[in-house]
């Protein structure tokens, strides 16, 4: 997927987001976001849970693709947003990502 070079923030390098872990990334006007790197693929979520407001890329536990919230135990698929527990059932916003050259850029 490309992403539009007007949309888009280049928020690191491919080795500032290790295999497995959950790292936090700012947008250019603020947004924050939890970024996964999952099997060297890499997917952008908004970084606060939908349910109880804990910083995913601070306190989320990553597992293949689901990340789980601390502080009440749902989980979300990071590569589409969906809620996958309760007590989460409003899916994460996801940003389009693009690594071009090892630069990891995403779109919003």
């Amino acid at each position: 997927m490309t992403v539009a070079a007007m949309d888009k923030t280049c928020i690191g390098k491919m080795s500032d987001y290790p295999p497995g872990e959950i790292r936090p990334a700012t947008l250019a006007d603020g947004t924050a976001l939890a970024v996964y790197n999952v099997d060297g693929r890499i997917y952008a979520t908004a970084d606060l849970c939908t349910h109880g407001e804990a910083s995913l890329s601070e306190e989320g536990i990553l597992t293949g693709c689901t990340v789980e919230c601390p502080w009440h135990f749902g989980t979300f698929d990071v590569t589409n947003g969906r809620a996958t527990a309760m007590p989460c059932t409003i899916p994460l916003k996801t940003y389009a990502v693009e690594v071009v050259d090892e630069d990891v850029y995403v779109q919003g």
